[in-house]
């Protein structure tokens, strides 16, 4: 009886363990492929600044999707606040391409704005 009791609690862990493994890929496809959309068009608003760059300038920044597909800036993590003016004015209610199915997520995209080099 003793063996059967240990067989039953082995078999349900590893019928557990087996249930907590599985994922589902496609899922996290269209996880990735969202992700990318947003830092796509993030790095194509922010191209050209309308500011002189004399050095690397790094920055992360919060965003979030609205109910009409527009990117909403949460925060800008930086201490240059002509940096933080300009992300948001570029970034602000601004239409992507693809529809995100999931609006109530924060994305979290790192910013370099390069130098220019004359």
């Amino acid at each position: 009886m003793k063996t059967l009791k240990s067989f039953l609690l082995i078999a349900a862990i590893a019928f557990s363990s087996v249930l907590s493994a599985s994922t589902n890929p496609n899922a996290e496809k269209a996880k990735t492929a969202e992700s990318t959309v947003i830092t796509s068009e993030v790095s194509k608003l922010l191209q050209n600044p309308t500011f002189l760059v004399d050095e690397d300038i790094y920055a992360n920044v919060t965003l979030t999707i609205n109910k009409h597909n527009e990117i909403v800036v949460l925060s800008v993590d930086s201490e240059d606040n002509m940096l933080e003016g300009f992300i948001k004015g570029r970034l602000n209610y601004q239409s992507l391409p693809k529809a995100i199915k999931k609006s109530d997520r924060t994305f979290v995209v790192p910013v370099k704005i390069e130098a220019e080099l004359f």
